[in-house]
């Protein structure tokens, strides 16, 4: 009886709302904590690793964020905010506080060796362009990496991902055209074709 009530309860968070799942979670739920996170890990990471261009780094801000989700969740005030804006939010934040500390140089700071399965050359010449825009965007302002992260990256409408950097929509959209000319400009003089 006890296992198909328990069936039942991780049945139903499988549709539950992100709200929903974390009153579950602040209860101890933790299939309701695996739920958020396979719904929203992944975005997460593509933003921590856009904004941070290492793996490693990514994967800790992503983990730190889910902590805070896990340690926090009874806070959790359902209707205030989106989840995934407040996720973002702290992915942001961490992201940036991460980049302005001083780093070092030990092991862990070395990338892993890309995946060579591809050896097409339209596999190459993706490649080649997604290289020179993962640099052009590394090269960006802290802020403009992070606006360009948020939009192409979770796919965020302006007035969440503007919610997200605690500023106006107006003032997200000039940042996120200045990155946008900041990066054809530089596309443009690396190959010759702008974007």
């Amino acid at each position: 009886m006890a296992d198909e009530v328990s069936a039942g309860a991780r049945l139903t968070s499988s549709v539950l709302d992100d709200d929903a799942l974390l009153a579950a979670v602040a209860g101890g739920d933790q299939s309701a904590f695996a739920q958020l996170m396979s719904r929203h890990a992944g975005r997460a990471y593509s933003l921590a690793f856009r904004i941070l261009g290492r793996r490693g780094d990514a994967e800790d801000v992503v983990q730190d964020a889910f902590l805070q989700v896990w340690t926090r969740a009874a806070q959790w005030q359902a209707g205030r905010a989106k989840f995934s804006t407040w996720l973002y939010r702290v992915i942001v934040n961490r992201c940036l506080d991460l980049k302005r500390r001083p780093t070092t140089t030990d092991i862990t700071a070395i990338e892993e060796p890309a995946d060579p399965s591809g050896d097409a050359l339209q596999d190459m010449e993706r490649a080649q362009r997604n290289a020179a825009l993962a640099a052009a965007v590394a090269k960006l302002p802290e802020r403009q990496r992070a606006a360009i992260a948020l939009t192409y990256t979770t796919g965020l409408r302006n007035a969440a991902a503007a919610a997200v950097m605690e500023m106006s929509v107006k003032a997200f959209e000039g940042l996120l055209v200045r990155a946008k000319r900041t990066l054809r400009d530089q596309l443009a003089a690396t190959d010759g074709e702008p974007l």
